[in-house]
């Protein structure tokens, strides 16, 4: 009797030093993809050039994130799981590393690309891995910590990673994530089993999963969710000053605000994740934010109101992010085992593609209705994310109507 609970208590270690590792794999991307926003004017000035031809980094990175996810995790699906994310890992260091040591805009474009191209698969992996060695209870609770390793970046890395490059420059700031990233990978080819079962199939058959409406109607519910998100989060900055009217030097401890919230968020994601009618709950978190993304602009006149509605949507804005992609994982595992790893990172590449569309929303708004009117175009995305929640609950309950 001793000796089985000590290998259980040794069974129980074990998963909660890889479910850290696994957060800090989140953290490390998270800290990548996040950090350029915050040094943007001291890569300006570091290439001499304009800070609007610097943004496309931000930009072409999340396109690129987006698309490339799709195609290297469905021809690397064949090949060992450990040791295609190993490699995955030793390629983006090369990119950070390559970012760290560039010489001009085109160089650090260069780097960027070969990042996103990497880090979608990276996630997606992690993910794969967190399913296959997540008991079935504790599955959503990490997936959700999973998705807050990338807020944990946000608040605390990013913050960091700026007055590193203030007090130093910002070659230390793309260093000290090279040195995350080799510490990230020698535990990783520690704590990760190499030897995990997964089915092999052609391209063809991996993408068949596209064509379950449980499947289509859900990644669109994923990118639309995320355009709601970012077509007003793209200008929080502005939103918090010259909108509702806070000083600039408190910014920074509202954006901490916010990005707590964020961290809460994800985790009361996970809670809900744990539920088995999660989905079927979640249309009153999108019926709340056409509402609070509806007053918004009345709110902004008043500085308790506008942050009050600003801290709520952050809290429930994305709060399907954890029972969709569960989701995803569980009718991939019994009904696409061929596709586990490409159905893992569909969250991922459809969240990157809409914050392109609600980035790109925001941009083309402020010029048209104001800075204090953008969340217009975050209402409609609200509205469509409901039309496809609904749709996705109906081929659920259609399809086990048909298997009973």
């Amino acid at each position: 009797m001793k000796q089985f609970v000590f290998w259980r208590d040794v069974k129980v270690t074990k998963f909660k030093i890889q479910s850290l590792v696994f957060v800090l794999v989140a953290f490390m991307l998270g800290c990548n993809e996040f950090i350029v926003v915050g040094i943007l004017p001291d890569l300006s000035k570091q290439f001499q050039t304009p800070i609007s031809t610097m943004g496309y980094l931000v930009t072409i990175f999340a396109m690129v994130y987006a698309i490339s996810t799709t195609f290297v995790t469905v021809l690397t699906s064949r090949y060992s799981r450990y040791k295609t994310l190993l490699i995955l890992m030793i390629v983006f260091l090369i990119g950070n590393t390559l970012s760290a040591m560039s010489i001009g805009y085109l160089t650090m474009m260069v780097s960027r690309i070969i990042t996103a191209t990497t880090a979608g698969s990276i996630i997606s992996l992690i993910m794969t891995f967190a399913s296959t060695i997540a008991p079935r209870d504790k599955r959503a609770s990490l997936v959700s910590w999973i998705f807050a390793g990338f807020s944990i970046a946000s608040v605390f890395g990013v913050p960091i990673g700026v007055a590193v490059s203030t007090s130093y420059g910002w070659r230390y700031t793309f260093w000290g994530i090279s040195v995350i990233t080799v510490l990230t990978f020698i535990l990783l080819a520690k704590i990760l089993p190499k030897q995990v079962r997964q089915t092999k199939s052609t391209i063809k058959n991996q993408l068949k999963i596209l064509l379950d409406p449980r499947i289509y109607h859900g990644v669109f519910l994923v990118l639309f969710t995320a355009a709601t998100m970012y077509g007003y989060y793209t200008y929080i900055r502005p939103l918090l000053t010259t909108s509702m009217g806070f000083s600039t030097q408190s910014l920074n401890w509202l954006l901490f605000i916010i990005g707590i919230m964020s961290i809460i968020s994800n985790r009361l994601s996970g809670v809900m994740a744990e539920k088995p009618d999660s989905l079927q709950k979640a249309p009153l978190f999108y019926v709340a934010d056409i509402a609070l993304l509806a007053v918004f602009p009345f709110a902004l006149h008043s500085k308790i109101a506008g942050l009050l509605i600003m801290l709520i949507l952050t809290l429930i804005v994305t709060i399907i992010n954890s029972p969709i992609q569960i989701h995803f994982l569980n009718l991939a595992e019994t009904e696409y085992p061929q596709s586990l790893v490409f159905a893992s990172s569909l969250s991922s590449i459809f969240f990157n593609f809409g914050i392109s569309l609600g980035s790109a929303t925001a941009s083309s708004l402020v010029s048209v209705v104001g800075l204090d009117r953008i969340s217009i175009g975050s209402v409609v995305y609200a509205i469509i994310s409901l039309g496809f929640l609904f749709l996705l609950n109906h081929a659920v309950r259609k399809r086990a109507q048909r298997v009973q």
